[in-house]
């Protein structure tokens, strides 16, 4: 793109002001607009760098005289000022379209409804462990302009939502992996599954021949997309359930992984349990296997892996009790994976703003496992509606101390206390990571 153009980019957070500074590189003219308050730190940033831009408000007379658009993920499509912006025929793209476009590396691009921000930290961690040069960018780090921006890499492992995926043209990863399709943010599809699924491959919508698909063949929905459509890039399916001829499979006596018909590691050497996790460590460690990374490296890497913040985190032990930070579970499936790893009598926090959850999904773990369920949000109504008839004991709080404190006085030796939602956190906190923290300081406070 030699011409010069002008360029504004909606939204002033981390993937906006990062596209803005990687425009200004380019040469380009820029003008960042947010309708909100932007934070002090990107604030700061636009204004060292000269950056012109505006907060609280959106100058669309300014802004429909731009050659391109670079929106923010946040933004739905559906407000007056995109359409006005469409109406105008102004392209829009997202951040990560615009920093593939002046990206001079491989990209291992991961999305999907769940276990996407761990995938791509495992196969962060691997490319890492074996000497490569590898940022880590998109919906977890800097986000990807920024990185492109600062000091291009050679790889790039890239954790991409949806909503980015939406306003992409021509972006085109190397390695793309889906790990699962389950219902989430279906406000935003026209509450219609097909529209939601079918932006999930978009990942792949510009890959050929000589680029990779990782999908879970044991995902309904992947499976059931690709019944019907077809991809361009070699396909290499995951699963826990059946072998394979090609992709990572566990073998018969259901304890070895096997990569490409070789043996990687035992199950129980990974450092993320359950069976998410395995699926997550299959699709890290097929992708790096693709890049030519040795056995010793990628089976090392999996064993050591810290697990990230915010999910499933073990935070503390108090008189036998144990406390377990599962804030990013934001929906329903992340939240059954969680009930599904518990192996104690569980006190469960749940709450938050919902998204159209369907619980039933729920109802045989949370006969099973959970002892008293905990809501902890302004409106609790559904869930003593779906879930009240299936435990013994249920309250409602709008305070995270006083939820830890009733989920401690409830709690005996020997049992489990986790904070998953399976809701978004913006009713009573800043965000999921917020919600996290406040759960953590309030078990410390004990």
């Amino acid at each position: 793109m030699s011409e010069k153009l002008n360029i504004v980019v909606l939204g002033g957070g981390e993937s906006g002001v990062g596209a803005a500074l990687l425009a200004q590189r380019k040469g380009h003219s820029i003008f960042l607009s947010d309708g909100g308050n932007l934070k002090s730190e990107y604030k700061s940033t636009l204004e060292k760098e000269t950056i012109p831009f505006e907060e609280n408000q959106h100058s669309i007379d300014k802004i429909l005289q731009a050659d391109l658009v670079i929106k923010s993920p946040g933004i739905p499509d559906s407000i007056d000022l995109i359409q006005h912006i469409k109406k105008a025929d102004i392209q829009i793209i997202s951040e990560v379209e615009w920093a593939y476009r002046h990206c001079p590396g491989k990209i291992i691009a991961i999305t999907g409804s769940n276990g996407k921000t761990t995938t791509t930290l495992l196969t962060y961690e691997i490319l890492k462990n074996a000497g490569l040069n590898v940022s880590l960018v998109g919906n977890i780090g800097k986000s990807f302009a920024a990185a492109v921006n600062d000091d291009p890499d050679h790889y790039y492992a890239l954790e991409v939502s949806s909503f980015q995926l939406d306003d992409t043209k021509d972006f085109k990863p190397y390695i793309a992996i889906i790990t699962n399709i389950t219902p989430d943010h279906l406000d935003r599809y026209e509450n219609r599954m097909e529209l939601y699924v079918k932006s999930k491959f978009s990942i792949a919508q510009n890959q050929d021949e000589k680029d990779f698909l990782i999908i879970n063949q044991d995902d309904a929905e992947s499976t059931k997309y690709l019944s019907t459509n077809s991809v361009n890039s070699q396909l290499l399916p995951i699963s826990i359930k059946h072998p394979l001829e090609k992709g990572a499979w566990v073998n018969s006596n259901n304890n070895t992984i096997i990569l490409n018909n070789q043996e990687a590691m035992n199950i129980n050497e990974l450092a993320l349990q359950g069976k998410h996790n395995t699926y997550n460590s299959m699709a890290s460690g097929l992708a790096s296997k693709l890049l030519g990374i040795r056995k010793e490296t990628i089976r090392e890497s999996l064993a050591g892996f810290d697990n990230i913040e915010h999910r499933l985190e073990a935070v503390l032990q108090i008189y036998g009790i144990e406390f377990i930070n599962d804030s990013k579970a934001t929906n329903v499936n992340s939240t059954w994976y969680a009930l599904e790893s518990m192996q104690k009598p569980t006190i469960w926090i749940v709450g938050g703003v919902d998204k159209g959850n369907d619980y039933s999904q729920l109802y045989p773990l949370v006969k099973e496992k959970v002892k008293a369920i905990i809501c902890l949000g302004k409106d609790n109504a559904k869930l003593h509606n779906e879930l009240e008839d299936k435990v013994p004991f249920m309250i409602d709080t709008q305070d995270m101390n006083e939820a830890v404190r009733i989920a401690y006085k409830l709690g005996d030796k020997g049992d489990s206390v986790l904070l998953s939602p399976a809701c978004a956190s913006f009713d009573l906190f800043e965000d999921y990571e917020d919600r996290g923290r406040q759960f953590k300081n309030a078990v410390r406070g004990l």
